[in-house]
């Protein structure tokens, strides 16, 4: 069991490879969520199969490639991404975008936990003929949120190990359900589907990015354990190679069983209808992989979280920060699959705040990095004024207006189910950049503003 905090990882602890992040990122994508975006691409955005796998090989290139070269400060400042973000925000600065970072987790792991209820629930459909009942879905519901609990509190060392065999048995029956598909799709009907507008290609690959951009302040909790002389390149390489390869059969596969079934991208539990597509031999091992798969995304996820909870000032150990993420994710998820009426609208709608939320950190952290920051381990852990990381009176003030601003900006042009900005009408709003706009304006008025510097030890303290 893992039971470092926040403090820095000594050099000589450090072992390993930048290709150790492989698996890690092939599991943080092993949800069938992919195949049911998939195909909203046909449905929703009337796109054709070649112009589906345009999108969805730049999707993992942009958002992973961003959650890449993050991950790069993990080697140099040896602490999860958001103790590293104090040197940017200030100690007091860090709170806001900090806690921001820490209720959306909320909603990610929420979002894993009741697509892995949906396919237990299948499972045992498939197997047994149990109907689904309030009582089941609650029972099912606790019982997944348990195991990703359990499974972030013993650390890196075992989500690695699990991430590891994961991929191997994900990817096998991923190889069997594609070679299913290859000989039941009537591939005419497909490779016959018209090519939609380019906007829509647009719109397409900025809905799929914006799950994987969430994952950036998450990147350097997985590559503080890196030794210094890691290749910052293999590691990018690593991120990017990993999601990709699940990414991109996925959501092909969605879009082709979505010529021959639109009601995939529009079912309110998506899972079952998976299941119901494909035959018994398949779809039940399949979906018990993917169970395994969904549990291990949102135990990654409350692993992060529990660093998040501990930046903001919660004094207890990591695994019993992310406590308070598994009730919650517990409660709304219970709420979500009973009184939801479409939960992949839901699921859009949240990925595309999700994502103007982390862009607006993503911006004002990369520039910093560009700008060449070295990270100080006693200041990262000292939240007192005597903290070279104290500024003026807590913040950096630069990093916390450029931060603010880019989430507002983005907010504006941002169009959702419960939201809608005076901007979202605008050629950007339409096609699902505000994340982007969010980046581009927080990292640019960054990039404008002059960076404070930190503050000498035994200087004058500025409140």
């Amino acid at each position: 069991m893992e039971t470092r905090g926040l403090e820095p990882v000594p050099d000589g602890e450090r072992t390993g490879r930048a290709r150790s992040l492989f698996p890690t990122w092939v599991a943080a994508n092993m949800t069938v969520l992919l195949l049911t975006m998939g195909a909203g691409l046909i449905v929703f955005n009337a796109l054709g199969f070649w112009q589906v796998l345009i999108v969805a090989a730049a999707a993992p290139v942009l958002s992973y490639g961003m959650v890449g070269l993050v991950s790069i400060a993990g080697k140099h400042g040896g602490s999860p991404g958001m103790a590293l973000s104090r040197a940017v925000f200030g100690q007091r600065g860090n709170l806001a975008p900090g806690a921001l970072v820490w209720v959306a987790r909320w909603g990610w792991e929420t979002v894993n936990a009741v697509t892995g209820a949906y396919a237990v629930l299948t499972v045992l459909d498939l197997l047994f003929g149990v109907r689904s009942t309030p009582a089941l879905i609650i029972a099912t519901l606790t019982a997944f949120v348990a195991a990703g609990f359990l499974l972030s509190g013993l650390g890196v060392r075992a989500l690695r190990v699990c991430s590891t065999w994961s991929a191997c048995l994900f990817g096998g029956f991923s190889i069997l359900v594609l070679v299913h598909l290859a000989g039941a799709t009537s591939w005419r009907a497909v490779l016959d589907q018209p090519a939609g507008p380019t906007s829509m290609m647009v719109a397409g690959t900025g809905t799929l990015a914006a799950g994987g951009i969430s994952w950036a302040p998450t990147g350097p909790d997985f590559t503080r354990y890196l030794p210094r002389t890691a290749s910052g390149r293999a590691m990018v390489a690593a991120t990017v190679g990993g999601a990709g390869i699940v990414f991109l059969p996925m959501v092909l596969m969605g879009a082709v069983m979505a010529v021959g079934t639109p009601g995939l991208a529009v079912t309110r539990d998506p899972v079952s209808f998976i299941g119901s597509l494909l035959p018994g031999w398949i779809s039940v091992p399949y979906l018990l992989v993917a169970v395994l798969g969904m549990v291990l995304i949102n135990a990654m996820s409350m692993y992060s979280a529990g660093f998040t909870a501990q930046t903001l000032g919660f004094r207890v150990p990591r695994a019993w920060a992310v406590a308070v993420n598994a009730a919650i994710s517990l409660s709304l998820g219970a709420l979500l699959m009973i009184a939801a009426n479409s939960f992949i609208d839901a699921f859009v709608s949240f990925l595309n705040l999700l994502a103007v939320t982390f862009s607006a950190w993503i911006g004002v952290f990369g520039v910093d990095q560009l700008r060449g920051r070295a990270y100080d381990p006693v200041a990262l852990m000292d939240t007192t004024p005597s903290s070279a990381y104290w500024y003026t009176g807590g913040f950096a003030w630069p990093a916390v207006a450029a931060w603010a601003t880019g989430l507002t900006v983005g907010l504006l042009f941002t169009g959702v189910e419960w939201f809608s900005g005076p901007l979202a009408t605008t050629w950007a709003g339409r096609n699902g950049l505000g994340w982007a706009v969010t980046i581009v304006v927080s990292g640019g008025l960054y990039a404008a503003l002059p960076r404070p510097g930190a503050r000498r030890r035994g200087a004058p303290l500025h409140f």
